[in-house]
């Protein structure tokens, strides 16, 4: 981990040598990128990294109003490395400084550590990623006009928020992935993680190449929303296992996304785009209007919530299992004390061979009448 004070020398490029200094070795590529904007024969090469690429500038009306768009290409792969890079140094911050006091207290277990961490790591970002999101949808008003997921397709001019956004998407979950080694996840959750990190890789990037930015975007905030109360539940949990209202809301809120996810999918790539008045494949043009790129995205969206559905579904069952084995032992438990406090009172109730009325007195010795 980052950001520690090493007790002992560690050998130079060892496993543990790379793993404390991970954080430290980012910061210090950040840096260099930084100070390369200061000399002019760097800048030229440090603002690839740094600044978001492939600026259009479109002059309109009398005035002459000029409105700033972005494109996409094989620059962004710097930028998105760059920012991989600060998303490390995010990460080992928020590790060292938040989430490990914050363990410290709750004494929790080796299992539960490592999901606490995961949780607290999620839920930070999923936090700032749901209020970028809902701010982005807010201003472009792409909530109140459903038919802009189709309209005008391809959107091949991004605004700065958008473009911007999907590169922090691509750079967080890409840094997602040496951070598996880094914080020494076990290997029974690896590959747990791992497919829920290349899903999203995937998922975002399409969205990002194939133009579909508006419909990536608009599934991506209520998703995130989702997430952020399960991880939220679960940090709660850790710190007091009677708090366990917040997944009650998540499991509900959790099926109205998927039917929301599929509904949103059929529209655009059943109806929209298959009406779209300029269908037509050019790599140049951004347009990947074609029935297979549209069959191939549409299932990929099913198979992909009809996957989290049977995650789902399959998690619920277990919880239930859960629960009724947990009330099976305490129905005996009382069954058990019931007979033992009944089985006291009739042995009490004997004293010498004579039987004790209520009240504790012996019943009286009827006397034999003389014949």
């Amino acid at each position: 981990m980052g950001l520690r004070r090493k007790n002992k020398r560690l050998v130079v490029l060892s496993h543990e040598f790379v793993i404390q200094n991970h954080a430290d070795t980012a910061s210090c590529l950040v840096m260099g990128f930084l100070l390369g904007l200061m000399f002019e024969v760097s800048a030229k090469y440090a603002i690839i990294f740094i600044a978001v690429q492939y600026n259009v500038t479109y002059t309109t009306g009398d005035n002459g109003e000029q409105f700033h768009f972005y494109d996409y290409g094989p620059k962004d792969i710097a930028t998105i490395f760059f920012y991989m890079l600060v998303a490390i140094n995010l990460h080992a911050v928020i590790q060292e400084y938040i989430l490990d006091k914050i363990s410290r207290r709750l004494h929790l277990s080796k299992t539960k550590h490592s999901k606490f961490n995961e949780s607290g790591q999620l839920a930070f970002f999923y936090l700032f990623s749901f209020i970028w999101g809902a701010s982005i949808l807010n201003a472009e008003e792409f909530v109140m006009n459903p038919i802009s997921l189709w309209k005008d397709y391809p959107h091949s001019r991004m605004l700065f928020q958008v473009k911007f956004f999907y590169i922090c998407q691509i750079a967080y979950w890409l840094h997602a992935l040496p951070e598996l080694y880094f914080q020494k996840i076990r290997k029974e959750d690896i590959p747990r993680q791992l497919c829920y990190i290349c899903l999203y890789i995937a998922h975002i990037s399409g969205a990002y190449i194939l133009n579909l930015q508006h419909l990536g975007l608009i599934l991506m905030v209520p998703h995130y929303l989702v997430e952020l109360i399960f991880h939220a539940s679960r940090l709660f949990y850790f710190s007091d296992e009677n708090k366990q209202k917040g997944f009650t809301i998540w499991a509900l809120l959790f099926v109205m996304v998927r039917l929301l996810t599929l509904t949103l999918s059929v529209l655009t790539f059943g109806f929209g785009l298959a009406r779209v008045e300029n269908p037509g494949f050019s790599i140049a043009d951004g347009n990947f209007n074609v029935l297979p790129v549209r069959i191939g995205c549409l299932g990929a969206v099913c198979l992909t919530q009809a996957w989290m559905m049977w995650k789902f579904i399959n998690f619920q069952l277990k919880k239930w299992r859960e629960h009724i084995k947990n009330q099976i032992p305490k129905k005996k438990i009382t069954n058990t004390k019931n007979k033992r406090t009944k089985k006291e009172l009739n042995r009490a109730n004997f004293v010498n061979g004579s039987a004790k009325v209520e009240g504790g007195a012996s019943p009286r010795i009827r006397k034999s009448k003389p014949v």
